[in-house]
């Protein structure tokens, strides 16, 4: 990838077995009580730095219900919901999409921002991933196994080969890999 060129990160939370919720939606997991002597904290600066290098979300509608039940963490950065249903949002900066995905990200997100962060669930994954619109991967494993639930991957049926960029873990036992995609 050429430098300053617009980048797409695909980012989830999962359990060791690679779920995202359990099977009933929830998400209290994420919390985790874990103590790993040897992890990182990142400090509250080095936090809001990471946060604002964030230029533009894509998320899936679930995603977004999820957000807003939880506390809503995109502050006013741009938010694109992807849906087919009639939803609403008081929030300027979140716009909802139906459409090529494609054209939404070449033509109308590449040109104007250069960290594009995809948040949201298999469906959206697995679009994403099946369309080559992905750069990288970072996958935040949580220290726990929940046996059953919703799927990350949720059976893509298509090879796709990594690069391993970065590994981090921290205090708290979540482990974070960041993977390039290789491109063909």
């Amino acid at each position: 990838m050429i430098a300053n060129s617009p980048k797409v990160t695909l980012h989830m939370v999962a359990s060791l077995d690679g779920f995202i919720a359990k099977k009933d939606g929830s998400v209290g997991w994420l919390q985790s009580t874990d103590n790993y002597e040897k992890g990182v904290t990142l400090s509250d600066e080095e936090i809001e730095a990471f946060i604002k290098g964030i230029h533009c979300y894509v998320m899936g509608s679930r995603t977004y219900e999820l957000a807003l039940e939880l506390g809503w963490p995109y502050g006013d950065v741009p938010v694109i919901v992807l849906t087919h249903r009639n939803l609403r949002s008081g929030r300027k900066n979140v716009k909802f999409y139906q459409g090529d995905l494609n054209k939404l990200i070449n033509d109308q997100l590449k040109p104007n921002y250069q960290n594009i962060w995809v948040v949201g669930g298999a469906m959206v994954t697995k679009d994403f991933i099946r369309l080559k619109l992905v750069d990288e991967i970072v996958i935040s494993i949580m220290p726990i196994i929940l046996g059953d639930g919703i799927l990350f991957f949720d059976y893509i049926k298509q090879e796709q080969h990594l690069h391993l960029e970065d590994v981090t873990a921290y205090k708290d036992g979540m482990v974070e890999l960041r993977y390039s995609i290789k491109k063909d």
